[in-house]
């Protein structure tokens, strides 16, 4: 009883400790339930790009996962489709336009050298070899007036391209291409040997943040088009949030009731150790973290449906088991261990469905996989330990006086008691049947 005491006190403080994680961490909510974007690029030939590689296709995913990190937005995920396109969810951002065209620009920056005259003045421009491929990073300053500029801090190798393009040219202008056009083309006062440079021009803030935001982020390595573009609102996604909370507390309320009614005591156990279940499932949830998708809540929902079907098959073997005449204490162990075989072997085969469909399956699919695999586990935590530790402290070791409290009859108990009493009545005067 000791043991069964310790254990108890260990659930408690794994369920106090559950609810507290569930109060302070926040649970990331999906594109479904906030709103939000969902792009897909499809990239691009050109005269000088004539297919399409894998290893092109890994690079822009690459490059736009960090576009989209640079959006500040949390939860994203970019996926390829097929062999030239990628599916991009954006949660929760507030302006969609903003992400269509961050995601979209090749923020291609480059440093051009002049074209001199007989007489020394600069007649055009040409590639020097320096461009955002020796960039380091990008951020927003100011001058000693207060305006707006980008401050450039090169690698290695840039630093010294730039050290040599300043030293050969200097008291002529450079200039800075953006995409394709000219944002500034600043005079050359000394050598710059540091590796550090200044981008200045007529920027507002935001100007200046979105150029730095798409550096930082580098350039995209081949073209891609927007192809497709569905905007999920944030009414929407509340609604549908509010709508899956509704079924979900319909279906728990639901199962707690049936469970009470047909097992009576060991259903209010039942419900006690579902309610641990719940806390403990929510706090992996926000721990892991795991993105809650509609899909994700079905899945919650389904495990929760599976963590019920444990405690059936453990009560209805139990109450065989107390028909056949078995004690209190037994019929409630050998309830548990004659029921675990089944309830392992169909938990195992969920959980391996689900191992496949997280690894195949697309975003929306992982999302409820997951969820079921990580209900699916913790149900058989719930079921085998929670369940049958309160049933042992509720009950103790004595024989069942109240049949009624497990949902049976007192002729069920009784008829039952006397044939084993009969049977060891025989047994002890060497009486065999």
């Amino acid at each position: 009883m000791k043991n069964k005491i310790i254990m108890f006190w260990a659930i408690v403080l794994l369920t106090i400790i559950s609810i507290v994680i569930i109060k302070v961490k926040p649970i990331p909510l999906g594109l479904d339930l906030v709103g939000g974007s969902r792009i897909v690029l499809e990239a691009q030939t050109t005269e000088t790009i004539s297919t399409i590689t894998q290893d092109m296709m890994d690079g822009l995913k690459s490059a736009l996962e960090n576009r989209v990190n640079a959006l500040g937005v949390s939860e994203t995920s970019v996926q390829q489709m097929g062999e030239r396109r990628l599916l991009i969810e954006i949660p929760n951002i507030s302006d969609p336009k903003l992400a269509r065209e961050f995601l979209g620009e090749t923020a291609e920056l480059e440093f051009k050298k002049p074209i001199l005259d007989e007489n020394g003045n600069t007649k055009g421009w040409e590639a020097s070899g320096l461009s955002g491929d020796d960039l380091n990073k990008a951020a927003v300053g100011t001058d000693a007036a207060g305006r707006w500029l980008i401050t450039l801090e090169f690698n290695g190798k840039g630093a010294n391209k730039f050290a040599k393009l300043t030293r050969e040219f200097k008291g002529y202008p450079i200039a800075i291409y953006f995409n394709g056009d000219s944002i500034s083309e600043p005079v050359v006062q000394q050598e710059i040997t540091g590796g550090n440079a200044q981008i200045t021009g007529e920027f507002s803030h935001d100007e200046a943040k979105k150029i730095v935001d798409l550096l930082n982020a580098g350039a995209l390595p081949v073209p891609a088009k927007i192809m497709e573009e569905n905007t999920v609102g944030p009414t929407l996604g509340a609604d549908s949030l509010h709508k899956s909370m509704v079924a979900g507390i319909i279906g728990l309320i639901s199962v707690i009731l049936f469970m009470i009614f047909w097992y009576r005591v060991p259903g209010v156990i039942a419900t006690v150790a579902l309610l641990v279940y719940a806390a403990i499932v929510f706090a992996i949830f926000k721990l892991v973290p795991v993105t809650l998708t509609l899909a994700g809540i079905a899945g919650f929902i389904l495990s929760i449906g599976m963590a019920v079907d444990a405690n059936v098959l453990i009560f209805e073997r139990t109450k065989e088991e107390l028909k056949a005449g078995r004690t209190l204490f037994t019929a409630i162990n050998s309830g548990f261990d004659r029921a675990f075989t089944s309830i392992f072997d169909s938990n195992m085969s969920t959980v391996i469905i689900c191992l496949i469909l997280y690894f195949a399956g697309s975003n929306i699919v992982k999302g409820f996989a997951l969820t079921l695999i990580i209900g699916v586990l913790v149900s058989m935590f719930s079921a085998i330990t929670v369940t049958k530790n309160f049933m042992h402290l509720v009950f103790g070791t004595d024989q069942l006086k109240y049949p009624a409290l497990f949902g049976l009859k007192e002729s069920d108990i009784n008829e039952a008691y006397e044939a084993t009493e009969t049977k060891r009545e025989k047994a002890k005067f060497g009486v065999l049947d």
